[in-house]
């Protein structure tokens, strides 16, 4: 079975895999560049940009972090990383993607059109806006994440009926992926919540609005997944944790050694400062949030509107834009590491090219 290309609004992706969006720092220009590179569909994490080259794009720091929201969203670094990626990956498409749950959301939406992304992609929450931010750019092509077809139904309606369109894809997203899950705990190991069951339903409610591709995510490992996921329907898939492995994954060594070392019973859900359950290693931090005796929590970024200021923060324990920016600066007593399912079985890094031969090949 050979893999079709896929069309994002105007876009068209030779190779239907998308890298998903990872943050703080674990997808940038590197990473992305050369997913697009290679044929794939490269995503550049808006999340937490003022820590890229951060003593040269941002203007306020405090204790090395980027102070408030605009800092911590920075344009300018934001507009650095999509120049950094154009020199890996010419024209071909590049991706954005911005959380829904973030501060200054429609901001970083269009401070993402003008830095140069062919397509936004948004999870954390139903984006029921988000064509506003990018009316002056109509080439733009926006694909919101969903777990459900309720939820896809729910956009289109609203969509259709404000702004007079669809999305140009969707993403469906399991609950076996890294980072914020779109499900309760109690959901996230619900057998009709797999992304085995989840994918038909979204396909047949795609198919009511219009020829929308259909990608799917959280858990997709090898051509095998792949293959399994396209029987379903989907058009494509994403992929974040697997990309980790490559040598051009713009996290630290020491996140990627986080991930070797991890084994399969590691790999946890955690609760967030954002809402929804997240996915991550168990590590020193993760030990001494539950006894409650992490680092102290004083709201310097102001990342998420969920978190009410670091209220959310100190009640599950930890801020998740410090512990996120420690990860990827490094630091494995006090980072936070996401990962999807199968971090676990990271065993070697290898080149962004390799791997996507591997996922297109079978090995």
């Amino acid at each position: 079975m050979s893999f079709k290309s896929i069309k994002i609004g105007k876009h068209t992706i030779k190779i239907p895999i998308v890298q998903g969006g990872m943050g703080v720092g674990i997808s940038w220009s590197q990473l992305a560049g050369n997913v697009s590179k290679e044929g794939g569909l490269g995503v550049i994490s808006s999340v937490g940009t003022g820590y890229y080259d951060k003593k040269e794009h941002v203007k306020k720091l405090v204790a090395q972090r980027p102070l408030e929201v605009e800092n911590f969203y920075s344009k300018e670094a934001l507009v650095k990383i999509f120049a950094d990626a154009r020199k890996i990956c010419g024209d071909a498409p590049i991706a954005c993607n911005v959380l829904y749950a973030i501060n200054d959301y429609g901001r970083v939406v269009t401070d993402s059109c003008e830095a140069g992304a062919n397509i936004i992609i948004t999870g954390a929450g139903l984006p029921t806006n988000m064509p506003e931010f990018t009316a002056d750019y109509p080439d733009v092509a926006l694909v919101p994440i969903v777990s459900s077809a309720k939820a896809l139904k729910i956009i289109c309606k609203r969509w259709k009926k404000r702004y007079d369109r669809v999305p140009d894809a969707v993403i469906v997203e399991g609950p076996k992926s890294g980072g914020h899950q779109g499900f309760t705990y109690e959901q996230c190991t619900m057998e009709e919540n797999q992304l085995e069951n989840i994918v038909a339903p979204v396909v047949e409610e795609a198919a009511k609005w219009g020829d929308i591709p259909v990608i799917a995510a959280g858990g997709v490992w090898d051509k095998n997944d792949i293959q399994e996921m396209m029987a379903l329907g989907a058009r494509g898939v994403q992929m974040g944790t697997r990309f980790i492995g490559t040598f051009e994954c713009d996290a630290h060594d020491n996140f990627k050694e986080v991930l070797m070392a991890a084994e399969k019973d590691d790999i946890q859900l955690m609760g967030s400062p954002v809402g929804y359950p997240a996915r991550g290693v168990r590590t020193n931090l993760t030990g001494l949030i539950e006894r409650r005796e992490g680092p102290s929590i004083k709201c310097i970024s102001n990342c998420v509107a969920p978190c009410n200021r670091g209220v959310e923060a100190k009640a599950v324990g930890f801020c998740i834009a410090d512990r996120l920016s420690d990860a990827y600066e490094g630091n494995k007593e006090l980072g936070l590491f996401f990962s999807g399912t199968n971090g676990y079985r990271i065993n070697e890094i290898i080149s962004v090219k390799e791997l996507i031969n591997k996922l297109t090949q079978g090995e």
